[in-house]
């Protein structure tokens, strides 16, 4: 397996009417004035008095004709009850957030950093263990000192063949460790234009992604350095191997 050359969302308000005032219907209840007491015998006798007649009753005006609204309607025990009103729908969710594709062959530009560096050789037969291992041994040098990664693990490939690659393990820090092992460094890490390739899931089908660099390289008439920079995402040391996203860079000449 030769990575460098086989490349990886109403209410309707009822106003009530107010009835006119019967007026007048103390006037019709009114009683006739009495008459006139009859003259006494000695006197003279006094012509009748003229009856004057009672004035007659006035009729009390008879009530406009006004609607008056009708009673509330009285609900019988026995009567349904009202259908409730449907609440109103609560509005869609919004749309799940589709994610992008990622970029692939992006024109990109490495900025060197400061990085603490394990060189190592591995077969591709037990490729990603050999890796893993050296991000552990990195990390607990940098664990015992209380020093913190500055920046996400990389594999720099130095050279490969269809047995197995050289490497340099790094990782960025911003204090240099004391006390490294005979095959442990510091330096930079790899600077300069390059191109961005993007792979989701295992070490293992990152054959695949190195294929896709190598036709997009060809079909770009594109040509790469003998290197190519692996930077992890995810941790490698933390994380499930199908879950890991690595950003594969590739120098060109």
């Amino acid at each position: 397996m030769n990575r460098i050359s086989n490349f990886r969302a109403v209410m309707v308000a009822l106003v009530p009417m107010v009835a006119i005032t019967l007026v007048g219907a103390a006037l019709a209840q009114s009683p006739a004035p009495s008459a006139s007491p009859a003259a006494s015998p000695s006197a003279s006798p006094a012509p009748a008095a003229s009856a004057t007649p009672a004035p007659a009753t006035t009729p009390a005006p008879a009530a406009s004709a006004v609607p008056v609204p009708p009673p509330a309607e009285t609900k019988s025990p026995a009567d349904p009850p009202a259908t409730a009103q449907s609440p109103s729908p609560p509005p869609p969710p919004p749309a799940a957030s589709v994610q992008t594709a990622d970029p692939f062959g992006e024109e990109f530009t490495l900025a060197p950093k400061k990085v603490v560096v394990m060189k190592g050789t591995a077969n591709w037969d037990a490729a990603f263990d050999t890796l893993i291992e050296s991000f552990k041994a990195l990390t607990a040098l940098l664990d015992k000192q209380g020093i913190k990664a500055s920046g996400n693990s990389m594999i720099v490939y130095t050279s490969t063949d269809d047995n197995g690659f050289t490497y340099l393990a790094q990782i960025p820090v911003d204090q240099e460790p004391k006390n490294l092992a005979k095959n442990m460094s510091m330096g930079n890490s790899p600077e300069g234009k390059a191109l961005k390739f993007v792979h989701r899931g295992s070490y293992d089908n990152m054959d695949n992604t190195y294929e896709a660099i190598t036709n997009h390289l060809d079909d770009k008439k594109l040509e790469a350095k003998d290197t190519f920079i692996e930077e992890y995402i995810t941790d490698p040391l933390k994380t499930a191997e199908d879950k890991l996203v690595i950003n594969v860079y590739v120098p060109l000449k």
